[in-house]
């Protein structure tokens, strides 16, 4: 099974629409007039059936690792955790992040972890 690292659509006029957890349903009315609609995060992919098709941008787990780290997004509320959520890419989290990541989040899948590991790897042969 292909595990989906980030669940994205471009509408027609050019929007992008990108649902970042289970159950986050995400529309937007496009120039022309129509509703496009993503939802499921990483867990499904739910589009709605449109007129004017939308162009799938969806990224995988076997995708590039290059691609993955800029579309692998990681909800944080800061150091001290009482910050509102941002979505921040891989690429932009702190080694010392990621690192706090894979010691802690025991319940994350494996193949999670893996993009994690992954992206320490990238960053020690890219020093």
């Amino acid at each position: 099974m292909k595990h989906i690292v980030l669940n994205r659509i471009k509408t027609p006029d050019g929007t992008i629409l990108i649902s970042r957890h289970r159950h986050d349903y995400v529309t937007h009315i496009d120039d022309n007039g129509e509703t496009y609609m993503v939802d499921g995060g990483t867990d499904y992919l739910r589009r709605n059936v449109n007129t004017e098709p939308f162009e799938e941008q969806s990224v995988y787990a076997d995708a590039p690792h290059n691609e993955i780290r800029q579309g692998f997004y990681w909800g944080t509320r800061g150091k001290e955790g009482n910050q509102p959520v941002e979505f921040k890419p891989l690429k932009e989290l702190d080694t010392d992040h990621i690192e706090a990541i894979i010691r802690t989040q025991t319940r994350q899948p494996g193949w999670r972890i893996e993009i994690f590991k992954a992206e320490l790897a990238f960053r020690k042969k890219s020093s």
